[in-house]
């Protein structure tokens, strides 16, 4: 097989970031056509049309828990087995709808004090409980919270006048062509056929659908459009699949107003909470309300066989919605630029007969984290399909969400969120200063709305966690490796140097010449006793890490180096080993039968990270140990792509293949990730992120990674996280760090 020639990153790039001021639709394209137009490269390329349609989304029946989407990274419509939300509830999700419920009465966020914990001697009040406020606690836990924007579905009559269920329809068949992003849907009722397209809008929050059938002139396929009332209230965090209650319409108003013969808008409020749908539908189709005592609408064709129905959600619409023709158009236009490209993996040419299961993840991973995790905020672990977690974002998950997008040259869709730390700012800077330290904390579970932009939502693990401080960055210096340039430094340069004075101030001097990490502290892992916690191996390694990036970027700014980052990288604790192995944190009791649950830390150091602190041999030990005796069935299924990272700079690129097709690491028959742990919603995206930087890491390789000759050739003649059987043609991806 001829060996792919190694995509050139900074040529694929060289004009974004000349357009970071230009409107976000605006950057995006002129990003994705400076791509489309980068000097051919000598060699044969990829045929990636033929990668991703080797792995077609195809479905004959309803799943009750997991939709079929459509989306553009900030919007996300999902749909059952009819194209729509005919027969299951699911969700239209969206970056910017959000609704918070009344304060509990007489009470503010400010009456919220936390519990003091000692701090190297401090009595510091940290957000995680208040015994006198366990109502206020509630509400900050679930407020505020994502809603459903609305459930659009059809409304199907069988020759008797009464309504149709799914068991009624026949021959049905969906597919959901990832090239162009068009869902396809098709059955009959009663001998009618019956075929629906379903698209989303890349530069608009906009569902379009198109409808040909004879039941449409027949007046018995009409379309519903219904809204829900918010769900926070009483919430468990991992409620999922469905979002919204239908059994509250007194509680939110809506209203229908026309807007020619061919649209209308519908206001919908809830609360404090408002936003309207523009609908444009085909020419001689009319709107209804069904009942002024619901908020549910019917839209109803004419003679014509077709219906046509776009539906734009917004704050506030300031444009007539796209008819349903341009909204697919749309969607068949931009998503093959984004499959031409960015990185690509073809697999064919292995023998090893799993390699049609890697690479319908790795494209399907693509798909669903362009549709569900490219938005102008951090994404939720389920992205947009469900309400885990009350919708709110984790910011110690950012990473697995993320970095993937800087391995695979996706800029244009990571910078749409990267802003994040700095929005978070002055709220980070607050929290550290509250807590007695410099620089900026950043937080772990929170949100980008309003009042509560970057507020953290109370509990032990949240408000003790410490592995999200360097992750900006890790980010940043992902950034500068791709953009070189003194642009790049300035856009993260406070983000870094707030980030590196919080960590290096965190870092405390016990007296005996070293600076420990905690208590309290709660490891990444979040099974340690925060109060009695030190010197957790993973978190002491990523200190080394961030403070000395943050050095490098002072020098390649001219600064210099600061003394007191320097002396705390110097006299930073070693990673705590016992009996040759690192363990979870220092002292830490029966390490292999206590603590051996949930994420494996003490392999993160050099897996997802470049090895700070590491001694190679020790880790090997460590790995084996973990091999031995962490239980798989305790694992998230993000723990999968690290284990397959460390594997990989361990030299065992078979343990790494092995890791990213583990039955354990499960990708349901539409792509989408499972989380792998009871109780948690899936999807769990965080899996599906892994696995695509893994990836990327295992065909390009890293900072110190060997060159591997043989079956495994990439562009360079390498790919060192691969096995021999495996033929991997790969380009346009980045080593990691």
């Amino acid at each position: 097989m001829t060996e792919e020639p190694r995509i050139s990153r900074r040529t694929v790039l060289r004009g974004a970031g000349a357009l970071a001021a230009a409107p976000l639709m605006a950057q995006v394209l002129a990003a994705e056509a400076a791509a489309a137009q980068a000097p051919p490269q000598p060699g044969p390329r990829i045929d990636r049309r033929a990668v991703v349609s080797r792995h077609p989304i195809v479905r004959y029946t309803s799943d009750r828990e997991l939709p079929v989407q459509v989306g553009n990274g900030r919007f996300a419509f999902g749909a059952d087995v009819t194209g729509l939300q005919t027969f299951v509830p699911f969700s239209t999700l969206s970056d910017w709808g959000w609704h918070s419920d009344a304060l509990p009465p007489g009470k503010t966020v400010a009456d919220y004090k936390g519990t003091v914990w000692d701090t190297y001697g401090r009595p510091v009040y940290y957000w995680t409980g208040d015994k006198n406020e366990p109502e206020l606690h509630n509400w900050l836990r679930g407020n505020p919270h994502r809603i459903n924007l609305g459930r659009i579905g059809l409304h199907l009559l069988r020759a008797d006048g009464t309504e149709a269920t799914e068991a009624d329809l026949t021959d049905t068949v969906q597919r959901l062509d990832t090239w162009t992003g068009l869902l396809h849907s098709s059955f009959r009722l009663d001998g009618h056929p019956v075929t629906v397209e379903t698209s989303c809008h890349p530069g608009i929050d906009a569902v379009g659908v198109r409808i040909t059938s004879p039941l449409v002139a027949l007046g018995r396929l009409t379309v519903f459009l219904d809204f829900p009332y918010a769900t926070a209230a009483g919430q468990d965090k991992f409620s999922a699949p469905y979002v919204g209650f239908w059994d509250r319409p007194q509680a939110h108003t809506t209203t229908l107003s026309s807007r020619g013969a061919a649209g209308a808008v519908i206001m919908h409020v809830l609360d404090e909470t408002e936003y309207q749908v523009a609908l444009a539908f085909t020419a001689g189709a009319t709107v209804t309300r069904e009942d002024p005592a619901r908020h549910r609408y019917r839209i109803t064709g004419g003679r014509s066989e077709r219906l046509d129905l776009t539906c734009h959600f917004a704050p506030e619409v300031d444009r007539a919605a796209p008819p349903a023709a341009e909204v697919s158009a749309q969607s068949a236009s931009w998503w093959p630029r984004f499959w031409h490209t960015g990185g690509a993996v073809d697999l064919s040419g292995s023998s090893d007969p799993r390699w049609r299961e890697l690479e319908r993840r790795i494209v399907l991973s693509q798909y669903h984290l362009a549709v569900n995790e490219a938005g102008n905020e951090p994404p939720q672990e389920s992205g947009l399909v469900n309400n885990g977690w009350y919708g709110k974002f984790h910011m110690e998950m950012y990473w697995w969400h993320a970095a993937h997008y800087a391995l695979w040259d996706r800029w244009p869709l990571l910078d749409r969120s990267t802003d994040i730390y700095s929005r978070f700012l002055p709220r980070a800077r607050q929290l550290a200063a509250e807590q007695g330290f410099r620089g900026a904390r950043w937080p772990k579970m929170t949100t980008a709305v309003g009042d509560a932009t970057g507020r953290e939502s109370p509990n032990v693990p949240t408000a003790l966690l410490l592995w999200q401080q360097p992750h900006p960055i890790f980010l940043a210096e992902l950034d500068y490796q791709a953009h070189p340039t003194r642009r790049t430094l300035l856009k993260w340069q406070t983000v870094i140097f707030e980030s590196a004075e919080f960590m290096a101030s965190f870092a405390h001097d016990d007296g005996t010449g070293r600076y420990v990490l905690g208590p309290p502290l709660m490891c990444a892992n979040e099974r340690n006793p925060a109060g009695a916690t030190t010197n957790p191996t993973f978190e002491l390694s990523y200190w080394r890490f961030g403070l000395r990036i943050a050095q490098q970027w002072r020098e390649r700014l001219g600064l210099g180096r600061d003394a007191r980052w320097d002396d705390v990288l110097t006299r930073l604790a070693p990673l705590p080993v016992q009996d040759g192995r690192y363990v979870l944190y220092e002292g830490v009791p029966d390490m292999w039968t206590r603590f051996n649950t949930n994420h494996p830390d003490p392999v993160a150091p050099y897996g997802m990270l470049p090895g700070d602190g590491v001694d190679v041999e020790t880790m090997r030990a460590t790995t084996a140990k973990v091999y031995e005796t962490w239980p798989v069935t305790d694992l998230y299924s993000w723990d999968f792509p690290l284990l397959a990272m460390n594997a990989a700079r361990l030299g065992d690129p078979v343990r790494a293949v092995d890791f990213l097709l583990h039955e354990r690491l499960g990708f349901t028959d539409t792509g989408l990730p499972a989380s792998g742990k009871k109780g948690v919603p899936s999807p769990y995206f965080p899996a599906a992120g892994g696995l695509l930087y893994a990836v990327a890491m295992m065909c390009a390789g890293w900072g110190d990674s060997p060159d591997v000759p043989g079956g495994a050739a990439g562009a360079d003649g390498t790919a060192p996280g691969f096995p021999e059987g495996w033929v991997v043609r790969w380009e346009g991806l980045a080593p990691a760090l």
